[in-house]
């Protein structure tokens, strides 16, 4: 199954494809030079284009069954004080969207930090979903933690969004299952090992050591500077690895080594932290600030691989190439169900020349009887209140 891999960063998510089975990248796009260095020491230079994505020309495209997009998430993060789609760089999802309704893969996967769902009272998140299956997509999505959904020992929450253009597809896919946490601490950071100096916290470089030293006690977990505290992760996994961690000192995990020393962990630990395997090169050249930056940005790889293996069990049995139907100008009617704000499902039932047309489709149809058409107002309610829900609503 051939891929094409919008904002592909360092190419977690075409590992974690290709780790499943039978997928293969025919075209990525990633336009952070630093970001484009470590992909292609991995990859080659042959599939990575570096252009700002808003310059890519969709008729120079390969065709593909599949568009992955882990497009940025500063926007609707934390780090990105929630700007949202009103940020600048909310118009990259719209880019995303661009290529996507250009090349018609029968499947998309997206991927975004966990706050996505709740932003804007939801209204981002609603946007972005409206948008997808008004395009002709059946999606469903779900926000998965890497300790609980990919035995890596790390605490972070991610949503993902899959799509297909086939029905059959859509109602066979499911998203994989809990699986106990297994990984050690000690297979991804190396407690025993010494390296160089620079990673050490030491009473003279930091002004805060003290601090450290009475609280960080423990091999069993992993600790942060928080400015003014020092904070322990207590369930005893990595906490949520960000892109400024080679940026400042608040947001670094640290470790108590089997010397009894302190340090932050190296930019090869962090990658270890996020799946990637040991055969995975960091260029020797890079600085480790864009190092840190590239393992925030990423994605816990086992997390994908078991989604692309639910992706691959469905398309086995499945014509993904539905084709897309002509949906400009259209007016649709779309069937969700959210399983509290985390999870949940979404597909357009059909789709019209008006409102009024749609309307009466649902005042005719006796299927949609038990169904109620939620306003904007109520589907936000939905969402604030965590609220389990089936309804209607009408797009276009």
């Amino acid at each position: 199954m051939k891929m094409i891999s919008l904002f592909a960063g360092v190419g977690g998510i075409d590992i974690g494809f290709s780790n499943a089975g039978d997928f293969e990248t025919v075209y990525a796009n990633e336009v952070d030079k630093n970001a484009r260095k470590t992909y292609t020491a991995n990859f080659g230079d042959t599939l990575l284009d570096g252009n700002d994505i808003r310059n890519v020309q969709t008729s120079k495209l390969p065709n593909a069954d599949i568009v992955l997009a882990g497009f940025p998430c500063q926007p609707f993060s934390i780090a990105g004080y929630r700007k949202g789609l009103e940020d600048e760089r909310g118009d990259l999802f719209f880019e995303a969207l661009r290529i996507i309704k250009a090349v018609k893969p029968g499947i998309v996967f997206l991927e975004n930090v966990k706050n996505l769902v709740t932003h804007d009272h939801g209204n981002t998140f609603k946007v972005i979903r409206e948008f997808l299956v008004h395009s002709g997509y059946y999606i469903k999505w779900k926000v998965l933690n890497s300790k609980d959904y990919g035995n890596i020992p790390q605490n972070r929450e991610r949503i993902y969004i899959v799509g297909f253009t086939n029905i059959d597809a859509y109602e066979q896919f499911e998203f994989p299952e809990k699986i106990p946490l297994t990984t050690k601490l000690s297979e991804v950071i190396k407690f025993n090992d010494i390296v160089d100096r620079k990673y050490y916290y030491t009473e003279e470089k930091q002004t805060f050591y003290p601090e450290l030293k009475e609280a960080m006690t423990s091999q069993d977990t992993v600790y942060q500077w928080r400015r003014q505290y020092v904070r322990e992760n207590k369930s005893g996994v990595v906490p949520t690895l960000t892109a400024n961690m080679g940026t400042g000192g608040h947001n670094v995990p640290l470790i108590l080594t089997d010397s009894q020393e302190i340090r932050k962990l190296t930019p090869r630990e962090t990658f270890n932290v996020q799946g990637y395997p040991q055969n995975y090169t960091l260029p020797d050249d890079e600085a480790n600030g864009p190092l840190y930056k590239q393992a925030g940005n990423s994605v816990s790889i086992p997390v994908i691989t078991r989604i692309a293996e639910q992706i691959l069990k469905v398309s086995a049995s499945s014509n993904i190439k539905n084709k897309l139907p002509q949906t400009n100008d259209k007016f649709a009617i779309l069937k969700t169900t959210m399983i509290g704000r985390m999870e949940g499902s979404s597909y357009p039932i059909d789709f019209f020349n008006s409102t009024e047309e749609a309307k009466n489709y649902i005042d005719n149809s006796k299927k949609l009887s038990n169904l109620e058409l939620y306003t904007d107002e109520e589907f936000f309610n939905v969402v604030n209140k965590n609220k389990q829900s089936t309804f209607m609503t009408i797009i276009g």
